[in-house]
């Protein structure tokens, strides 16, 4: 089967060739440097000509010199080498996951302890990734996940979850905590009873968001016999935090959103609240760039299979 003209204009070869001839300006000594022989450089730059359709060089008995095409083209010539050379360096660097793309999802809670040193430090190691973040709450990163718009997600989760069809691996486990009014009765109180809080309104994300946590957490209350009152449902855990500082009842968070401080509002550990959250990375497909990203978790994560 003949080759293509389109094809043979992209033979790498044929072109260091020409390179070579045209910084030479001597068969032999491009030959020479191309270690081979004249007489098959001399038919593969004939060769070369035809595919282009003009003269290259200038030939005598005396001297080869560039034509005009030749002039023109040589720039070229040489930085479609280059690219070659940095496409080959890409595609091993790609290949050990230093190199390509990253879209990885994350709930807001992420941002406030795993997130930030473990990116930092990812970007700092691989600055040929492209790695793109994106805020978006469990139910939206399942979903993006499945449709493939979404490489990897950061999820909150009660222990024991483990999501069909997805790897993942936890990387902590916290405790939840209360969060409530300053001005409520037990703000100060220096121990705090699970059953005193019992009949407080909740503030709380819909379960669509988390299913598995929205459960632990009515899990607490039903163990007692109660079915909590959720005095208003919000997606944002800053938002469920600010509702508590307007007084709108209570929220049950993990341990982590502490460091988010907003004025109204304490935070306290609850006597007999058994309830949990973990958070995991989980992902449909592994790939050599999320290998490489994993390999920068913060020492203080604790690296586990979910649903091991």
């Amino acid at each position: 089967m003949s080759t293509s003209p389109s094809l043979a204009l992209i033979d790498l070869r044929a072109w260091r060739q020409f390179v070579a001839v045209a910084e030479e300006l001597h068969f032999g000594r491009a030959a020479q440097r191309l270690c081979m022989t004249q007489p098959p450089l001399t038919h593969a730059i004939a060769q070369l000509e035809a595919t282009v359709g003009a003269r290259l060089f200038d030939r005598s008995k005396r001297s080869v010199q560039l034509s005009a095409t030749g002039r023109t083209l040589l720039p070229h010539a040489i930085d479609l080498l280059q690219r070659a050379t940095e496409l080959q360096a890409l595609a091993h660097s790609a290949a050990e996951g230093s190199a390509g793309r990253l879209k990885l999802a994350f709930v807001s809670t992420v941002g406030f302890d795993v997130l930030p040193q473990w990116v930092m430090a990812f970007r700092q190691a691989c600055p040929l990734v492209q790695l793109e973040l994106v805020e978006a709450t469990g139910d939206v990163q399942l979903l993006g996940m499945e449709r493939g718009e979404f490489d990897a997600g950061f999820l909150l989760h009660a222990p024991g979850f483990a999501p069909v069809g997805l790897a993942g691996l936890i990387l902590n486990t916290d405790s939840l905590v209360l969060a409530m009014p300053e001005q409520h009765p037990l703000a100060q109180a220096p121990v705090v009873q699970l059953t005193d809080m019992l009949a407080t309104p909740l503030v709380m994300f819909p379960r669509r968001i988390v299913p598995s946590l929205y459960d632990a957490v009515f899990g607490m209350y039903h163990a007692a016999g109660l079915l909590p009152a959720v005095a208003q449902e919000a997606i944002q855990m800053q938002t469920i935090v600010n509702l508590v500082s307007a007084g709108l009842g209570v929220a049950w968070v993990p341990a982590s959103v502490r460091q988010f401080q907003r004025p109204g509002v304490v935070y306290r550990q609850v006597v007999g609240a058994v309830a949990q959250c973990q958070t995991s990375l989980v992902w449909p497909h592994s790939s050599p760039v999320l290998s490489r990203f994993l390999e920068f978790a913060p020492p203080g994560a604790s690296l586990h299979k979910l649903g091991a």
